[in-house]
């Protein structure tokens, strides 16, 4: 797996505005290669601001969002319309940009009329064999990665797709990817900003022994960025970060 590059910006904004810049470059750079591109999303607020700024700006690119993939990293396992939800924020702000609806992979909720553990199945079939492009990922402070927490669970258990019971972040249930899915992503892209995320960052990028947190052991196989403002970069030591403001 690929060692991290760290990209500092000035705040969160400059963190979605970079995210957006780079999306839309790398998509490109997949279709004229002949590619779909495939990616999977993370909810989060850096990536609410990314998405209203993508269906903007991306109206005007060359992408064609007709050979776009869209699947999510983890979801909360409630009803669709609730505010709890990452998907369907996500689905309603990116509309403008036309994707096929059979292109947009959701994961389940409460109200599709399965329970949590076939509602997994259901998503690790849906999956099949699809390997993302980029895998967007947010960081918690307790160092968790969709929904793969620190100590609990959720960070051992085998398999693609998960259920996830007990969670120390409400709502307690939720459908989680495992590491050995994100990890197979040709890219993961960490977005992460505010003072409250720094130690974990730091965590995730500075450990010198075993995987204490599941950000540290989250990388893509070719390319693992981490998009950061300068609070959540605030314990990293100077030499390790480069300035990327766009």
């Amino acid at each position: 797996m690929s060692d991290g590059s760290v990209l500092l910006h000035a705040d969160a904004d400059a963190v979605a505005e970079a995210l957006v810049a780079r999306l839309l470059a790398r998509i490109v750079e997949l279709q004229t290669a002949g590619r779909v591109a495939r990616l999977c999303l993370t909810g989060g607020r850096i990536a609410t601001r990314a998405y209203q700024r993508l269906a903007a700006e991306g109206r005007n690119s060359a992408v064609d969002w007709g050979r776009v993939e869209l699947w999510w990293g983890d979801e909360r396992f409630v009803p669709t319309d609730s505010e709890d939800r990452n998907a369907e924020p996500a689905i309603a702000q990116l509309a403008p940009l036309g994707i096929p609806a059979e292109q947009i992979h959701p994961m389940p909720a409460t109200d599709g009329g399965t329970g949590l553990d076939d509602a997994a199945e259901a998503y690790d079939e849906e999956l099949g064999g699809t390997q993302f492009d980029v895998c967007l990922l947010g960081l918690g402070p307790d160092g968790h990665v969709a929904s793969l927490f620190p100590e609990h669970p959720s960070s051992y258990e085998p398999g693609r797709v998960i259920a996830v019971r007990s969670s120390p972040k409400p709502p307690p249930e939720r459908i989680s990817l495992t590491l050995e899915v994100i990890n197979n992503a040709a890219e993961v892209w960490f977005l992460v900003s505010g003072a409250d995320k720094a130690k974990a960052v730091a965590l995730a990028l500075l450990r010198t022994g075993p995987v204490q947190v599941p950000g540290a052991g989250t990388r893509g196989r070719d390319r693992t960025l981490w998009l950061l403002d300068r609070e959540a970069a605030a314990e990293l030591p100077a030499d390790l970060t480069q300035r990327g403001l766009l």
